[in-house]
């Protein structure tokens, strides 16, 4: 029996860390996940966050009511026309973790900021940070490397009180990074959505909302809405809501001007509250989908105490403050109704609408299955593998299915899969298009009812059988299509199971370039060209379809060799308006689009 190898464990091995290589050595503990800036949530998203909370947090308490934010490259400078950082404390409030003005109530009562810690992490996780206080005409500035203190200057000047702060991601942490500009602005229109009277400049862009969370719902519902938003606004509670002709319900929360991306205590309580109030005010028991499908709603709060999960603040956790907001939005918009009654009137058709739909959905349902156990017990489209995907005790991690289309294709990943831990779904051709289509076309349509009941995912994203379900379709037009319909079956009625991580696409060569001696998978034309010229007198061959691919060779594209491509959505809450107007029904304004960005192949002409 082989002896495990003795590590030396005495008072050598124990470390204690700064706060700033703290910082860095754990970076997820900080800012959540790095990224490269394709993702909406990516660390150097919260970078800026962090900088720029500080002069909403000006703002708040009445000092400054501009901002402005320039991006160069990568390079951000954000410069606040607040009160300035006391310039005996410029240096250790961006670089001493829990030091700062924010735990006096004095100084601020609803801050975003309360731990201590923004300005040290973007100063620790920049290549290079300058901070300069501006205060009673005179300035104080000291720059960083990587957090260290590098120099420091101070004298007279004539700006006008605040702080400017200038930064530089470090590429060492942040591999690859690129700014996004379209997510900087989003994150920016929140800020004006919550602070009427600010007005912040994003690279010489004017952004500012008069009319608060209003301006917000207005700008989300665009032309669905049923009636004209509803609104409320006082110190410490914002709301606004609409209904739309959408599928599900669209919803955003904030904590002192922080937009909280997992909700948390003050989304769930608007839910229920919303849920309440139109059941008071039509006297009915009403359940909460039929209330609130089509719902476009949002809640702002402010609290002196706010407790979030994580550094990033995405979801907050005060479970205290619930049962009192549930009950101040519901009389809130019990109050609205009985201000706007053509409104209510609107309202409560739609969710008359919704209540009908969804008796007959259930009708559907229950004819579906027994049309589908008359058929076979089994599903005939599907066949399973032995391991399967267990959320619950975060177990089968190694669990997929591909959904592929044709049998040939099935046949040749039939024959080279593991059994153990991939299962195959076979497309009898072209899905149905559900882009506009409401959720009892899943139980009229059996192929897309038997994909459902195969992925387990009817009442739940929760039960889902894999842990990946994976789009195997070939890579030419027809395949792209059948592609795109599936992404549309999924953002539609599974969200979740995308926004979760598990819809991703099956890379598959387009080319094989090979000799005697040697053979070369390419994935693209830049691939192949590259293996044209280090293959000496190749032969290529052109894959036109999943099923040209001998099994053999078909084992090492689903195997170690497999290259995925997780589908991602950068902003949840704008996926039906892009699916209404990519896959809906063909609008002028789609076309005009289209011919805008036709992208000509030469070669092909």
């Amino acid at each position: 029996m082989a002896t495990k190898k003795a590590h030396k464990y005495d008072e050598s091995t124990i470390k204690t860390l700064s706060s700033i290589d703290h910082i860095r050595a754990r970076t997820g503990m900080y800012i959540g996940r790095t990224g490269s800036g394709s993702h909406y949530d990516d660390g150097i998203y919260v970078l800026l966050k962090e900088v720029i909370d500080n002069g909403i947090d000006e703002h708040i308490m009445g000092y400054g009511s501009k901002l402005d934010i320039r991006l160069d490259g990568s390079d951000v400078v954000i410069r606040d026309f607040g009160r300035g950082i006391p310039h005996g404390k410029v240096i250790d409030c961006v670089s001493r973790i829990n030091t700062g003005a924010k735990y006096n109530d004095d100084v601020f009562q609803f801050s975003v900021g309360l731990n201590g810690v923004g300005t040290k992490a973007v100063n620790a996780l920049s290549s290079y940070f300058t901070v300069c206080s501006y205060r009673d005409g005179r300035f104080f500035e000291a720059s960083f490397e990587k957090g260290a203190l590098v120099s420091q200057d101070e004298g007279a000047t004539e700006e006008k009180d605040g702080t400017l702060v200038s930064f530089t991601p470090d590429e060492t942490i942040f591999k690859n990074f690129k700014f996004k500009e379209e997510y900087i602005l989003r994150r920016l229109k929140f800020y004006t959505y919550l602070n009427p009277g600010l007005t912040l400049a994003f690279n010489g862009k004017k952004l500012e909302a008069k009319n608060g969370l209003l301006d917000l719902i207005v700008e989300e519902s665009e032309s669905d809405s049923i009636y004209p938003p509803l609104h409320f606004r006082d110190q410490t509670l914002e709301i606004a809501l609409t209904h739309a002709q959408l599928y599900g319900e669209e919803n955003w929360s904030f904590v002192n001007g922080q937009y909280t991306v997992d909700g948390g205590t003050h989304l769930s309580a608007f839910r229920e509250g919303v849920l309440k109030a139109f059941n008071e005010f039509s006297k009915k028991k009403y359940e909460g989908d039929d209330v609130r499908e089509g719902l476009i709603g949002a809640i702002a709060i402010r609290l002196k105490e706010p407790i979030f999960e994580s550094q990033t603040k995405n979801k907050l956790g005060n479970g205290e403050i619930r049962s009192d907001l549930v009950n101040r939005v519901r009389d809130v918009i019990v109050d609205l109704l009985h201000k706007n009654p053509k409104a209510a009137e609107r309202a409560f058709l739609k969710i008359e609408e919704t209540q009908k739909l969804r008796k007959e959905i259930n009708t559907v349902k229950k004819l579906a299955r027994e049309k589908s156990k008359a058929i076979s017990i089994r599903i005939p489209q599907l066949k399973d593998c032995k391991i399967h995907w267990d959320a619950a005790k975060q177990k089968g991690q190694e669990s997929m299915i591909f959904l592929t289309e044709g049998q040939s294709a099935a046949g040749s990943m039939v024959s080279s899969r593991d059994p153990n831990t991939q299962a195959i779904f076979t497309l009898k051709g072209k899905p149905l298009n559900v882009a506009e289509l409401k959720r009892d076309a899943i139980y009229k349509n059996e192929e897309l009812y038997n994909l459902m009941q195969a992925l387990r995912v009817e009442d739940s994203v929760d039960g889902l059988r894999y842990h990946k379900v994976v789009l195997a379709t070939d890579a030419d037009v027809d395949g792209m299509h059948i592609r795109n319909l599936l992404i549309t079956y999924f953002l539609r009625f599974f969200q979740p199971l995308v926004t979760e991580g598990h819809l991703y696409i099956l890379e598959t060569p387009l080319f094989r370039v090979r000799n005697k001696k040697e053979t070369r998978y390419c994935y693209s034309e830049e691939e192949r060209q590259r293996a044209l010229k280090e293959v000496s007198t190749p032969e290529v061959t052109r894959f036109k379809g999943l099923g040209e691919i001998s099994p053999k060779e078909f084992r090492a594209f689903i195997s170690e060799g497999m290259r995925l491509t997780p589908v991602c959505i950068d902003d949840p809450p704008d996926v039906p308006h892009i699916l209404k107007f990519y896959m809906g029904k063909n609008t002028p304004a789609r076309r005009e689009y289209i011919l805008n960005h036709l992208v000509v192949d030469e070669e092909a002409v």
